[in-house]
């Protein structure tokens, strides 16, 4: 179990990073975007779509990073409270992952797959003359993104098991 808890976590972590890396990308974009503009009236479509484009694979592959990280959003008035112990804790990081994140993610990966198929179907490009061909791509990360998201559920659940073993070994 641990192995696999370490396999799960090692690919958030290998994705967070890579969307770390997007983020210098989308800064140097914008900041020539802006520059080219502003000095010399020379917007592109392009350009912006692309900006669009990195924001979009910035959150949707580093969201499973920060599941791992717990960074994520939660109502940490009680979660994070000092009268929580961390068999309590794990129990709610394994009944929140069960009932809550991974039936979500299976009902965006079910209910997108249509969509996603449809985009790479038709080879889906940018409506705008100046847009970017491969707005499918973008599409298809929904699936890859969800799926780590999913598989990161996974491992937090098999975490929080181990907890709740040790707990019990005490």
């Amino acid at each position: 179990m641990k192995s696999l808890i370490l396999t799960i976590e090692s690919i958030s972590e290998w994705t967070g990073r890579a969307a770390s890396w997007l983020v210098l990308a989308l800064v140097l974009l914008i900041c020539y975007d802006v520059s080219m503009r502003a000095l010399f009236n020379q917007g592109s479509i392009g350009r912006q779509e692309l900006e669009w484009h990195l924001f979009a694979l910035i959150f949707l592959l580093g969201a499973a990073y920060t599941l791992k990280h717990d960074q994520h959003v939660r109502v940490d008035i009680i979660y994070q409270s000092r009268f929580l112990s961390d068999k309590s804790r794990a129990w709610i990081n394994l009944l929140g992952s069960l009932i809550l994140l991974l039936p979500f993610c299976a009902v965006v990966l079910f209910s997108s797959w249509p969509f996603v198929e449809s985009a790479f179907y038709y080879q889906e490009r940018s409506a705008n003359p100046d847009g970017l061909p491969y707005r499918f791509l973008l599409k298809g990360s929904l699936l890859v993104a969800f799926s780590l998201i999913f598989l990161q559920g996974i491992a937090n659940m098999l975490r929080s098991i181990l907890i709740l073993r040790q707990q019990e070994m005490k």
